[in-house]
């Protein structure tokens, strides 16, 4: 079992219509993503962020249908550009010791595939996570 994290932190001065368009689109995904068991979307408290998502999935082909599905890539279109700071996580019972380089490879093929999801990530604040592109300098 898979539980995928994010928390971020929204940009200063985002319209509320656009911030509940972003966290609903995070929900849609939850929904619509057959590999997810379960999900949050909510306030985090705790730490430096301000939201965050958790998605539970059975297993890495399960991961893989998250990263790529239509939900999820909407999300990231609506969402990241009103993000600052970002990160990702998991958390897994998996006993394989080669699961989180695994995920990152996920991450990375993801990224390579897309450039225009990498250009999003790239221009956040800070982003870290399983796979993060180095972000942009200056």
């Amino acid at each position: 079992m898979i539980y995928h994290g994010n928390r971020f932190t929204f940009r200063p001065g985002v319209p509320r219509e656009q911030l509940d368009q972003a966290l609903e689109s995070l929900r849609n995904q939850g929904r619509a993503i057959p590999s997810v068991r379960s999900f949050v979307v909510g306030r985090d408290h705790g730490g430096e962020f301000e939201w965050g998502a958790t998605f539970v999935i059975d297993d890495l082909d399960g991961y893989w249908e998250y990263l790529v599905h239509p939900s999820h890539l909407h999300t990231d279109r609506v969402g990241l550009p009103l993000v600052d700071r970002f990160e990702s996580f998991d958390i897994t019972d998996d006993p394989d010791p080669e699961f989180g380089a695994k995920v990152a490879a996920l991450h990375r093929r993801r990224f390579e595939s897309d450039p225009e999801l990498t250009a999003l990530i790239t221009g956040l604040g800070s982003y870290t996570g399983s796979g993060a592109p180095a972000p942009r300098q200056g």
